[in-house]
């Protein structure tokens, strides 16, 4: 072995346990073994980020492009909810809902489509009285079978063909994966919507009742004697961890504030509403000098003089509500423009031309997708409060139970969210931040010319790249321009539709991949695999590949799965020599069969809480549905791509 072959490997090594180990995102462990090939001298700087150019990588980039298009114009939500039956038996309604999706995944970002139809399995769960988890997870399998379908419908099948290409035998067309991906997509739709779903764990309902929260929402006043007059709400903050409680809303003389701005002084008058669990109640109110405000009914509104105190009975039973009722508790909080806190002068303005009057606060459950924006963060990080004057009620993550309070908690992907606030407020806030709705949206289709524009647009870039009419990454590409022109997707929203981890990560793997090419190291793996465990055979040698690429993609990445697989495919063809087509094929379908961890893939990780799944739940209904690919897969890989 070369001491070149020992370096690469060395460092695929290394990037291969820093994805497993998981500690860093991808895409940072992608580009430090770029650089770490070159500064070991095993990849000129001058070739460093060629990848980025890559057409595969642009035509990753462009699709994502496209399918918000598709989100936003309205077009993908007609075709959902005139698709899906509506009083169907559990048989029809999952099949109709799998495999729309699996539909819509093979021409648009398959977690983009897992997102929009995420709400709709959860109604169709609680429409036909089971588990959400028992519809959640054959949505999210059918999704990922459905990128098998065509060149665009998920990365790893853009990388196969780019690897393709650079081997000297061109790209792979729009459908030259259908004739495989279609038959293995259609069973494994089949199975799962019609057997698969009862092999799923049944779980509770990672509903309300399985939030992270105290259990009352309750109001208490501030008092000319409590030791809390004249404090900031954040100098609260030690007295409210203590005893594990927050402050979800406070009102002053006749306006409520939903989410108060954390600097906000206490005056005497000012009543809070505490979210705290009943045993730590009488503490709190204690530790802090603030009183019951037990008088006021939510039929009777308490009668409050100029001095701003109302009527108080002594030895009345606590006025406590349970928190999954807390959005009636503040129904009439005030909020100003753009979801923020009112100021004064806006209160003032507000209290003149309507006293009293508000917008509708609501509850709400948001999944954390995984890349968002709260990744690693919490609500105290991202001033959940004073920028988008929303509350976290609570945390749902799949069974754990975090001893912090809900402001500290570090998020993760696939937790589910219990936000309060305005529902335009929340949906923002769920846009911005990488957060799926799972409250049933209405139909609203902006423009129906723009819902047929955008459907035509992208109709049209797969026409111009199946017919070859175009090199797919131009088709793609004028598609954006002509989004961009006709508007289907807001100019801001362009880069903000681009998932860059992803690209960054394509971007960096390309270049390391080819050195593997380059230094022989992919060939003395190929030849290493063949004589120890193929022996020789080009049928166990597929099947070998195959088997590999399904097991690393069930751990890291499929994109990087597939950056690293591909030129060991290419090195056993060529050590069998025999034509790579239907080993790289292989490796297109073993990088979409992430189905036995919740981390392999996007859509399974996005499960986890709204299913309330553990790591574990997985396998059961996955290694099955692996077993039918394997066996579907490899006889029409030797039919359609003779060896």
């Amino acid at each position: 072995m070369q001491n070149d072959q020992l370096l690469i490997l060395t460092i695929l090594a290394v990037t291969v346990g820093m994805f497993l180990w998981g500690r860093w995102r991808h895409d940072m462990v992608a580009i430090g073994a770029l650089l770490a090939c070159v500064v070991t001298g095993l990849l000129p700087a001058s070739e460093a980020f060629q990848g980025l150019g890559h057409p595969a990588v642009v035509s990753v980039a462009c699709v994502l492009v496209l399918s918000r298009g598709l989100q936003l114009s309205g077009a993908v939500d007609v075709l959902a909810r005139h698709a899906l039956p509506k009083n169907a038996g559990t048989t029809f309604s999952l099949l109709a809902l799998v495999g729309l999706g699996a539909l819509l995944s093979g021409f648009m970002n398959n977690v983009g489509a897992m997102a929009l139809l995420m709400p709709l399995a959860i109604q169709l769960a609680r429409r036909l009285d089971i588990a959400p988890g028992q519809v959640l997870m054959p949505l999210a399998f059918g999704t990922i079978l459905g990128g098998m379908t065509t060149l665009i419908g998920t990365p790893p099948n853009l990388i196969v063909s780019a690897f393709r290409a650079q081997s000297g035998s061109g790209s792979f067309a729009m459908f030259d994966f259908t004739p495989v991906g279609l038959a293995v997509a259609v069973a494994g739709v089949a199975f799962v919507a019609l057997i698969g779903w009862r092999l799923v764990p049944v779980r509770k309902e990672a509903g309300l009742e399985g939030f992270e929260t105290g259990a009352y929402l309750t109001e208490a006043r501030v008092v000319a004697e409590s030791k809390s007059l004249g404090k900031t709400l954040r100098e609260l903050d030690p007295v409210l961890d203590e005893v594990g409680a927050q402050v979800v809303g406070m009102a002053r003389d006749h306006m409520r504030v939903i989410a108060p701005n954390p600097g906000r002084r206490l005056r005497e008058g000012d009543i809070l509403v505490l979210e705290a669990e009943a045993e730590s109640l009488s503490k709190l109110l204690s530790e802090l000098g603030l009183k019951l405000e037990e008088a006021v009914r939510p039929s009777e509104p308490a009668d409050e003089g100029q001095d701003g105190k109302a009527n108080e009975t002594e030895g009345a039973a606590p006025k406590a509500q349970p928190a999954r009722k807390g959005g009636d508790a503040l129904q009439q909080i005030h909020i100003g423009k753009n979801g923020q806190e009112a100021t004064d002068s806006e209160k003032d303005k507000d209290k003149d031309k309507d006293d009293g009057a508000s917008r509708d606060i609501v509850l709400m459950e948001l999944a954390v997708r995984p890349g968002s924006m709260l990744e690693g963060r919490s609500a105290t990080d991202i001033q959940l409060r004073s920028r988008f004057g929303l509350n976290l009620l609570a945390v749902s993550r799949h069974g754990t139970r975090s001893l912090k309070r809900l402001r500290l908690m570090t998020l993760r992907p696939g937790d589910l969210l219990l936000m309060q606030g305005p529902p335009d407020a929340i949906n923002d806030f769920a846009a911005d931040m990488g957060c799926v709705p799972l409250a049933p949206r209405a139909l609203q289709i902006p423009s129906v010319r723009k819902a047929w524009i955008a459907g035509a647009i992208m109709v049209g870039s797969v026409g111009a790249a199946a017919f070859a009419l175009l090199p797919t990454a131009i088709a793609f590409a004028l598609g954006v321009l002509a989004s961009m022109a006709l508007r289907t997707v807001p100019l801001r929203s362009v880069y903000d539709a681009i998932d860059w981890p992803v690209i960054m990560l394509l971007g960096a793997l390309i270049p390391v991949a080819s050195v593997m090419e380059t230094t022989g190291t992919a060939d003395l793996i190929a030849r290493a695999l063949l004589e120890s465990v193929a022996q020789g055979s080009p049928v166990g040698a597929l099947v070998l590949v195959l088997l590999v690429t399904m097991f690393l993609s069930d751990l890291i990445n499929n994109a990087a799965t597939a950056a690293v697989m591909c030129p060991i495919a290419i090195g056993t063809a060529a050590a069998l020599g025999v034509s790579a087509d239907a080993f790289l094929m292989a490796v297109a379908i073993g990088a979409s069969c992430a189905f036995l961890t919740p981390i392999g893939h996007q859509n399974n990780t996005l499960i986890l809480g709204p299913g309330g799944f553990r790591f574990g739940d997985y396998w059961r209904l996955g290694l099955v549905v692996e077993v039918i690919v394997v066996a579907i897969s490899v006889p029409l890989l030797l039919w359609v791509w003779p060896l």
